[in-house]
């Protein structure tokens, strides 16, 4: 398992941290998401055979949050 914190400039509130932790945890290969409202990240566990960072930053990105420098 890889471990990575993500950093999303625009999380602001629960809905945020709901609607990311959804998207993302919907993926295949992802272990454990956890998004923290006041330091603003996304703390992610997963399989790195079957997902990609970038599969992970674009589920965050369809949510409407950008990814801080990707």
């Amino acid at each position: 398992m890889t471990k990575q914190t993500i950093l999303v400039p625009d999380i602001s509130c629960d809905h945020c941290k709901m609607s990311i932790e959804g998207a993302v945890g919907a993926l295949s290969g992802v272990d454990k998401v956890e998004v923290r409202v006041e330091p603003r990240t996304v703390d992610v566990e997963y399989d790195e055979v079957s997902v990609s960072l970038d599969a992970i930053h674009a589920a965050i990105e369809a949510q409407g949050y950008e990814v801080a420098a990707r």
